[in-house]
């Protein structure tokens, strides 16, 4: 089977972490509202985590190389999309793209989701997956 002529897919997931804060806060909603959705979440001086992130691609292993893609690539486009715009900062004040979205672990897996399909090859991107504690993990795969 080793010399099958058929096709095979594979799967490739790249961990990383990193630290940010947040404040969970809707502009469309009245301060009321807020404390009542997000808690102790909308502290006005915000809250940090150490999150960590899963990039999943997926793909045909080529019969040349045995890669779905390089590894070294695909760490290049984590560190471009993930670590420089986010690690250390403030999501909210930061990052534009949360000047009027809401810092949400559901938002932040889009916006990486967003920015990876752009510098991965077409079709590769798979899933995104966002520990934002031990308990809390959030999935987003494109839909």
């Amino acid at each position: 089977m080793s010399g099958s002529s058929e096709e095979r897919v594979g799967y490739i997931t790249r961990v990383q972490s990193f630290s940010a804060c947040h404040r969970l806060h809707s502009v469309h909603l009245s301060d009321e509202e807020n404390k009542r959705v997000y808690g102790k979440c909308d502290n006005p001086n915000g809250h940090g985590h150490n999150y960590k992130v899963e990039v999943t691609v997926r793909g045909k292993i080529d019969r040349l190389t045995g890669m779905v893609m390089n590894l070294t690539d695909l760490k290049r486009c984590i560190e471009d999309v993930i670590m420089t715009p986010l690690d250390h900062k403030n999501l909210d004040q930061d990052v534009p793209y949360f000047s009027n979205v809401v810092s949400t672990t559901e938002n932040l897996s889009v916006y990486i989701w967003d920015h990876m399909v752009t510098v991965l090859p077409p079709n590769l991107l798979h899933e995104i997956k966002i520990h934002e504690t031990d308990k809390n993990i959030v999935v987003y795969r494109g839909e």
